[in-house]
């Protein structure tokens, strides 16, 4: 039962590391309907900026989620009214996913050139430090990264439920043509969601770099987890990327555990296969669908 509790701890806490990562592929996905492949690259360069600043500045990686989500945010909202609407509008949006898969690939190979092919850690003075929770342990470092996540995907749910930003981009994601009639700048509001989307995935690179070990490569598992979290959570609201983020966490967990660590992956696309089959909606279905 303790090893069963404690699998399950550590899965809710890599739970919520999924949820911020992908919470802002579930946004872009959601608000323009756009397959952001170079989402991982957010994740990854949130990483690599982090650890520039733990060995250069000596600052913690937690306090560098400002910096970090400013700069990407800026690089975000710059990346969408230039290349992607470039893209969309002189041929469709299934162009999205050719220009984003073009430029991961461009920007991996940068980061591999700038920081090698070597896999990084961050390892701040209490990154092995343990606390107890009854008789459960749970690294230090872990714990505050969950705080950090829910509290940012808290922060973005109330900017999208209760500020006039968050209105207008709710309603450019449900009816674009009537937003655009009211006076709202669509095409402003989706480079600025998508400069939101960056930041946040800036914020979790950020997080996961003194978790888990980092290369450029690993940009493609977090755009691929973004996309199950998304599936299994729902399109568009960061409570449908928290529930999808638990679930991912959950069973990369339990599977690593009691079945074997190699098949982890193979679970994870088992899962996707038959939430797909069952429920391609996701949990909590599509939070800006009803009107469209």
């Amino acid at each position: 039962m303790l090893l069963f509790l404690q699998t399950t701890l550590n899965g809710l806490v890599l739970g919520g590391l999924y949820s911020l990562a992908a919470v802002g592929f579930s946004l872009v996905f959601g608000v323009m309907g756009i397959v952001n492949l170079t989402h991982g690259i957010f994740v990854v360069a949130g990483a690599y900026g982090a650890l520039l600043l733990f060995r250069h500045l000596g600052i913690d990686p937690f306090f560098a989620i400002i910096p970090i989500g400013l700069v990407l945010f800026a690089v975000g909202y710059a990346y969408q009214r230039t290349i992607i609407h470039w893209a969309i509008s002189r041929a469709s949006l299934v162009a999205s996913l050719v220009v984003t898969f073009g430029v991961a690939m461009i920007a991996r190979n940068l980061l591999q050139l700038t920081f090698g092919p070597d896999v990084q850690t961050i390892t701040p003075s209490y990154s092995f430090t343990s606390v107890g929770l009854g008789p459960l342990r749970i690294d230090l470092v872990r714990l505050i990264a969950l705080g950090a996540s829910l509290v940012l995907l808290l922060i973005l749910a109330l900017v999208l439920a209760r500020t006039q930003f968050g209105r207008a981009v709710r309603a450019t994601a449900q009816q674009p043509l009537a937003a655009e009639l009211s006076g709202l700048s669509v095409g402003r509001l989706h480079g600025l969601t998508f400069g939101l989307s960056a930041a946040m995935a800036g914020a979790s690179g950020a997080i996961i770099g003194i978790v888990q070990p980092f290369s450029a490569a690993s940009e493609v598992a977090w755009t691929l987890n973004a996309f199950i979290v998304v599936v299994l959570g729902g399109i568009g609201s960061p409570a449908g990327a928290l529930v999808g983020g638990l679930l991912l966490g959950l069973i990369n967990a339990y599977t690593a555990q009691y079945i074997g660590p190699s098949l982890t992956t193979a679970m994870m696309f088992l899962v996707l296969v038959l939430m797909l089959l069952v429920r391609p909606q996701g949990l909590l279905g599509h939070s800006f669908g009803e009107s469209r």
